[in-house]
Formats: structure tokens, sequence, C-alpha cells
């Protein structure tokens, strides 16, 4: 394994990179909607690659033809609390990286078994942490830092409601890294029950983190009062109680703050999920040397049983007709 193509959000890719005597590495973004076969990914690389990790963007399927790529091809999924079509596009790759551990046996399938399927929960970046050199001022008692539009109803709803009750409650959208330590408490919601990227960014801020009590593997990596206070879900009331306890409590923000970023910096940066991802590719192929045979093989039955619905359900949606194209010639017996 010494080249690496990664398209898609970068992820834990650059420390990756870092980690890993890669003889080659090629990393691809882009903002306007593509769809990319093997002759045009390898175009764009310059060089064929032994791996290749398409990295969830929370858009339409991207990567094409997948299913007959010569190399080890993963999948790796965010997003699948709002993208139900994941589980089926998933079948065509030989592993797949879940951010929501509760969504795994909803991935293993007729071409995908819960062996090569790994949990890769949410983290912070290697080097977003606190400014030892800085005195932060706390100008606002509690902050939000994410989206609050229609395509978020509950959390706008819950905010909105908040905001009569605290008075110096601060809601925005920017860097999480410069607004987090500027705020006494950070608040969190989750509007799908999912674990999200918000709980280990505020913590590996240092951080005291209020956050909704919901599944996906959250209670194993964290515990309420060590590293953060939780809230029902969607209940106001116990999220005021949580708020106001810190607010009250410096002692308990503090032991918070440091237990939080403690157990950040130990186990929950970029640099650990890119050791695991190592770890779990090395189990994965020592465990099954022919999956990537057996995946060229079985392409036909890929695209008819799992990829074809999911295809053109998508080329109906799109009004740009090279898209469409693509994405009904990949549907096809012949494939693209």
């Amino acid at each position: 394994m010494e080249k690496l193509l990664w398209i898609g959000n970068p992820f834990f890719y650059h420390s990756l990179v870092k980690i890993y005597p890669w003889s080659k590495t090629f990393f691809h973004y882009f903002e306007n909607h593509e769809c990319f076969t093997w002759d045009k990914l390898i175009g764009l690389a310059g060089f064929e690659p032994d791996i290749l990790v398409v990295a969830d963007k929370s858009i339409p399927p991207f990567v094409l033809g997948m299913e007959n790529f010569p190399c080890l091809t993963v999948f790796y999924a965010v997003d699948s609390h709002i993208q139900s079509w994941y589980p089926y596009y998933a079948q065509a790759f030989d592993i797949c990286l879940l951010s929501l551990k509760d969504h795994i046996p909803s991935f293993v399938g007729p071409f995908l078994d819960q062996k090569r399927i790994f949990w890769s929960p949410p983290f912070a970046q290697d080097h977003l942490y606190p400014d030892p050199n800085k005195n932060y001022q706390k100008k606002w008692d509690c902050i939000f830092v994410g989206r609050v539009n229609n395509n978020t109803p509950k959390r706008k709803i819950f905010l909105d409601s908040l905001k009569t009750k605290i008075d110096n409650l601060y809601v925005t959208f920017g860097n999480y890294a410069e607004l987090f330590p500027q705020a006494k408490v950070v608040l969190n919601f989750c509007e799908h029950n999912d674990l999200n990227f918000r709980v280990f960014e505020a913590l590996g801020m240092g951080s005291a983190l209020v956050t909704p009590n919901i599944p996906n593997g959250q209670n194993e990596l964290f515990k309420v009062g060590q590293h953060f206070l939780t809230y029902d879900l969607e209940n106001e009331a116990s999220c005021l109680k949580a708020i106001d306890r810190l607010l009250i409590d410096d002692f308990l923000r503090a032991h918070l703050e440091h237990n939080g970023l403690e157990l950040i910096n130990a186990k929950h940066r970029a640099k650990h999920r890119a050791e695991a991802f190592l770890a779990n590719v090395q189990k994965a192929t020592e465990m099954d040397k022919e999956m990537i045979k057996r995946r060229q093989a079985n392409a036909l039955k890929i695209r008819q049983e799992t990829l074809r619905i999911l295809y053109l359900l998508w080329a109906k949606e799109f009004n740009n007709p090279q898209i469409k194209e693509m994405l009904i010639k990949a549907a096809s017996k012949e494939g693209i």
C-alpha cells in the first residue's frame, strides 16, 4: 500500500499523509457537482492508486464505476443520518468507515459484511486547540456555532426559543476555534440524534460543553459530569438546567474544560482516526485477501442489485445532461 488517492472532504487526510510513508498521495476537493470515473481520477492524480478513499460530501453520488476499480476502495460515510441511500452505495466498496455507530447494521448487505465496516467517530483537528499564549475573554455566557436555517428546522425552533430565556446566548456561524474560547458554555444540538463533530471540536478547544444525550457511541467515548453535561434532546427545561449549572459553578466548568481537552488530546484527534484507519485497512486485508477480486467478479450483480435503482432515481433529479447520462450509464448492465 504505497499510493493514496482521496476524493471528497479531507477529514483526517492530512494527518494520514503525515503518519504513513506513502510514495504518492493525491487529494481532490471540488465545489460544483461532478461525476468521477476511474480514468478521470487517475488523470487528475497522475498515477494509479493502491487505495482510493471516497469521503462524504453529503451530495449525490460523485464517484461511479467503483465496483470495477482495480485498487482497494473505501467509502467514508459521515452523514448517514440524512443520506438514506448510503448503505446501498456502500455495497460497491471493499471497506466502509462509518461515523455513526448505531448505523452499522443498516450498512451490512449482500456485498459488504460487518467485518469490513469500521466505526470511525468524529474528531477534533490536530492543529486546532487552545492557544496557551492567549488570554481569552468570555464575551458570552453561552454560544452555538453552526448553521441555523430551514434545513435544520428543529435546531432553529429550539435555539430561537432559548434566545428568549438566555440573555447572553450568541448563535452564529463561523470559525469555532476563535469563537468557542470566548464563551463560558458551548451548546450543541443534534438534529437527527447524530454524534456530531461539534462535540469533539468544543472539547478540543477546552470548552465546557452542554450537548444532548444521544446514542451512536457517545456514552462509550465520554462520561457525563466528567467531560460534559447533557440534556434530553429537544427538552428546553433540561437544557436550561444544564447551562445554568455551569454558569454558576466555576469549579465544575473548569473541571469539564480540563478533562474534555485531556481526553480529546489523548484519543480523539485527527491523527488518532488516521492511525485507526491504517490499522483497520490492514486488519480487513489480512482477513480477506480476495475482496478486491471478489468485488470485481460481482460487479454486474452489485450494479443490478444495489446501484441501479439508486443511480436511476438520482438521474431523474439532475438537469445537467452530462451527469444524468453518466448516472444512467453507470446503472446499465455494461456499467461505466
